[in-house]
């Protein structure tokens, strides 16, 4: 097979302290990335790639994650929150919706803060 059935890239970069978009990496994303990989071959997804990636550009509302083909932008806070996309969308197609970048406002990057809509004040 060429390819994979879905293929998983999540944001590792590590930038300055001091910069004020942050990134991926201080807010936990290797938690969130070693959760995927170990529930990917527990599972024995051989079709499915799991990635460390560089910047994916949502600094400001990481740790971030994407899901080919789908084209699906996560969210994700928490090792917990990897688990249900693991088990939701990577093996059973489902998107999380409560989890995708476009439940929150992702048009402000660089030095502003995040503005939620909905339920997802409480998850920024």
């Amino acid at each position: 097979m060429i390819g994979f059935r879905r293929h998983v890239f999540v944001c590792l970069n590590t930038r300055d302290a001091r910069d004020p978009r942050g990134c991926c990496a201080h807010r936990g994303a290797d938690a969130i990335f070693k959760a995927l990989r170990q529930g990917a071959a527990k599972a024995n997804l051989v079709d499915v790639r799991i990635n460390g990636a560089g910047c994916l550009d949502h600094c400001s509302h990481g740790p971030s994650l994407v899901i080919y083909p789908e084209g699906a932008w996560y969210r994700v806070s928490t090792a917990e929150d990897a688990n249900r996309i693991l088990e939701s969308h990577i093996i059973n197609g489902r998107v999380v919706t409560d989890l995708l970048m476009e439940n929150i406002d992702t048009t402000c990057e660089q030095n502003e803060t995040p503005v939620a809509t909905g339920d997802q004040k409480s998850r920024l």
